[in-house]
Order: structure tokens, then sequence, then C-alpha cells
């Protein structure tokens, strides 16, 4: 199940700034927990390696993703001793609006560590776990570590990595990022995000929110058009024939 790339301005309009700073308190506020589990799944996926290498089921063809770009929001709390924290982040969806993948780097002042988040739709089978692969260097592996409902953006199935400065440097140097995952029913996914703006995201300042804003309303615009345009097509598809 390997998705083409296609641009598109910006993530859904559902998503806010403020989400995105909570999806960030979540991350380092469970991070102590999550990297126990983690560590956990990670000594047992050693006696077992990750399916999505060993895939080799045919897949049908899959619709193209539409991306947002890679852009780096920033939110820090009105209490004074509270932490500025940055998110840098890309996703990917079908015409209808649902969430493929979501990668995001999340960082908060004065830390020295650094998480990448990538999230995946419900269905995903959890006990393989995920795959990150940088254009073509070895993979990064780790399990899966909990299922987040809609409301908590951008919702799905999420695993967590140790950004280091190698990989935060083969980030920007890279030209592709793929994520890998099995489904429920035993198809690889393997949706890949271009890395060319990357770099220019993550060192530049924070995305202004009112551009933002106007980002998430262009990208709703496209999904409606794509699913009119499926709708369309569905119609003007033949019925199959009676046996």
């Amino acid at each position: 199940m390997t998705y083409g790339i296609m641009s598109a301005p910006a993530r859904t309009a559902k998503t806010s700034l403020v989400a995105m700073a909570a999806v960030a308190l979540f991350a380092f506020g469970g991070a102590s927990d999550l990297m126990a589990q983690q560590q956990l799944a990670q000594a047992k996926q050693k006696q077992a390696p990750p399916a999505p290498a060993q895939a080799q089921q045919p897949t049908p063809e899959q619709p193209q993703l539409i991306f947002s770009p890679w852009v780096k929001l920033c939110n820090k709390d009105e209490n004074p001793a509270a932490k500025e924290i940055c998110v840098t982040v890309k996703d990917g969806r079908v015409e209808s609006g649902m969430l493929v993948v979501s990668v995001a780097l999340i960082e908060m002042a004065g830390e020295d560590r650094r998480l990448i988040r990538i999230s995946m739709p419900y269905g995903v089978a959890l006990q393989h776990g995920t795959r990150l692969i940088v254009d073509q260097d070895k993979p990064a592996t780790s399990p899966f570590v909990t299922c987040l409902p809609p409301v908590v953006p951008p919702g799905g199935c999420i695993a967590d990595y140790e950004a280091n400065a190698d990989l935060i440097n083969r980030l920007k140097k890279g030209k592709l990022l793929t994520v890998q995952a099995i489904h429920m029913n035993g198809q690889p996914m393997s949706p890949q995000l271009e890395l060319d703006n990357f770099a220019k995201a993550y060192d530049g300042p924070p995305t202004d929110p009112k551009v933002f804003e106007e980002q998430q309303k262009k990208l709703q615009s496209e999904l409606q058009k794509r699913a009119e345009e499926a709708r369309k097509r569905l119609e003007a598809k033949p019925p199959a024939p009676k046996q």
C-alpha cells in the first residue's frame, strides 16, 4: 500500500494552533510512560522484526494523498513559568479528509530532548509497530504506544521516535521520508512525505497564525474539490454486469 505524492496547500481546517500545542504538551507530559512502553515493546520486537520489510503481498492501487506543507507552530501557556513548545509538522490525507499519516517534530524550549511523533489511522495492526526511513538509510523502528481520538489532533495511532541531532540533520538533507506500518488486513502501508521544505520550516520562524488559518481554508477547499471529482468518476463508471 504505497501512496503517491501530491502536494496541497495546508492541513485540514479542523486543526488549530492551540490544538497542535496540546499535542505537544501531551507528548512531553507523558513522555516517561510512553518511552517505558517503547523500551518494553522494542525488546519484544528484537525477537520478531517489524513486518513492513517482510510483506510481499500484492497491493491494490491506492489513491494519491493530499499533503500539507511543512509548517512550524509554536505556542506558550499564559503561565509565566511555562516553556514555549514548537511543532514542525506535515500530514497526508485522502480526499475525504481522513488522516493517513502525520509526522511532527516536537521540542520544548530549554529541553535537549526532542521527539518525532508519527500518527497513522485507526485500523493499523498494532503488534507490528512502525518504521521510519529517510531516503535509503537504515530504517528506525518504534512500536505504537497508544491510539488517540480525533478530538486530540491529529488523532489515530501514534509512535514516538527520539529526534537526535543526526536524525534531524538527515531530515534536513533528505528528499523523502517513508513511514511504514501494516494494516490489520495484512497490507503494508508506506506513505512518503517530501522533505524539500523541512529545513526551511524547522530552522525558520513560526508560521504566522493568520497565514496558517488561511492555509487550512485552502486545503479544505482542495479536499472538497477532490471529493467531488471522485463522486463524479464513480457516477460515470458503468455498472458491473450481472452474473
